[in-house]
């Protein structure tokens, strides 16, 4: 924190008046706001991942040039190890959901209308922040590709499924079907990248005068389109109705439409296939951050992703995957998950 008020000093002239420490949410990053005399204030980012930080501001600095809504990098340190970077207030997008969120997913014009722009933010940030963006300043891996699946699934099923003891299937034949879902998810990839954001949630969106503006995309590579779509419109805990989802997918596909070609049709095929992994992810994300971190939000997010895995297999998506989908349906059916499902 003294190296955040020599930085603060440099830039202004003079030490903040006040440093007030803000909660952390799931990265190891520390955040605090550095208040001036003047009223103006700031934020200051402390991280011990360099690599983390430098693929943060260089994102942040790509995609202001890029007349994209994130926050403006202000200063940082010669290491990199800590930055401020422009205020952008308190309200999540998130947090101003929350009404919706009690009322069972009934969102009013207001909400909706955020919403909406924020679906609508996103193939620009996709399309346009992919145009001269530099891989080698990208947190590794960079691509998401055969290997990042693979990654993720393993993530799941160690961090996870183990570690809630579901029945485990024969290992050699369940590789066999993650290496199968993954084939398929690389194989929806267009020949031309799109930035993928990673971590795209009403979290990581913070509202400035009723406009979306975005945070925490230090995660972020080339990849497809859908990743994105399913992240945000299937995120455990957000409470959107299968209307509202299906009102929000139309905005986004209308909005890229504008920016390249794109098969609709094709596309919302493609999304059921990654919205099953996207669930299989973020549950494993669940486990490492809820079980063994022991994050209540973590915890709390886990039986709603366990009722949007069970919706799924509902619908078929396992279904060419028998061994995962036979495993699955074993973890949704232990008695520990018995309340998540509505």
């Amino acid at each position: 924190m003294d190296a955040l008020s020599l930085l603060h000093a440099e830039v202004f002239g003079r030490a903040p008046h006040a440093v007030t420490p803000l909660t952390q949410a799931g990265s190891n990053r520390t955040y605090y706001r550095l208040s001036a005399n003047d009223g103006t204030s700031s934020i200051g980012v402390v991280g011990s991942n360099r690599a983390e930080n430098r693929a943060f501001l260089y994102l942040a600095r790509h995609f202001e040039d890029k007349g994209l809504p994130v926050p403006h990098i202000i200063a940082a340190t010669p290491d990199d190890s800590c930055y401020l970077q422009q205020d952008l207030g308190n309200l999540s997008l998130y947090d101003a959901l929350a009404e919706g969120r009690r009322r069972g997913g009934q969102f009013d014009a207001r909400q909706t209308q955020w919403l909406t722009a924020t679906m609508r933010l996103l193939p620009h940030v996709q399309i346009k922040g992919a145009e001269g963006l530099d891989t080698n300043r990208l947190l590794p891996p960079t691509a998401f590709d055969r290997r990042t699946v693979l990654f993720d699934l393993h993530y799941f099923k160690y961090c996870f499924f183990k570690v809630v003891d579901a029945p485990m299937p024969d290992e050699s034949a369940l590789e066999d079907d993650f290496e199968h879902l993954a084939d398929n998810l690389v194989a929806c990839c267009g020949e031309k990248p799109c930035f993928l954001y990673r971590d795209f949630q009403a979290r990581n969106v913070m509202l400035v005068e009723d406009e979306p503006y975005l945070i925490d995309f230090q995660s972020g590579r080339h990849g497809s389109l859908h990743y994105d779509v399913a992240s945000f419109l299937w995120q455990a805990s957000a409470g959107y109705t299968p209307q509202l989802r299906a009102l929000l997918l139309d905005e986004y596909l209308d909005e890229a439409a504008t920016l390249a070609p794109i098969d609709s049709g094709r596309f919302r095929s493609e999304l059921r296939l990654f919205v099953f992994f996207r669930t299989l992810q973020v549950l494993g994300a669940y486990g490492l951050r809820g079980y063994f971190e022991r994050k209540p939000h973590f915890l709390q997010s886990i039986p709603p992703a366990i009722n949007n895995l069970q919706r799924q297999l509902d619908e078929g998506v396992a279904a060419p995957y028998p061994v995962l989908q036979e495993a699955l349906r074993s973890l949704v059916a232990l008695p520990r998950f018995s309340n998540s499902h509505s």
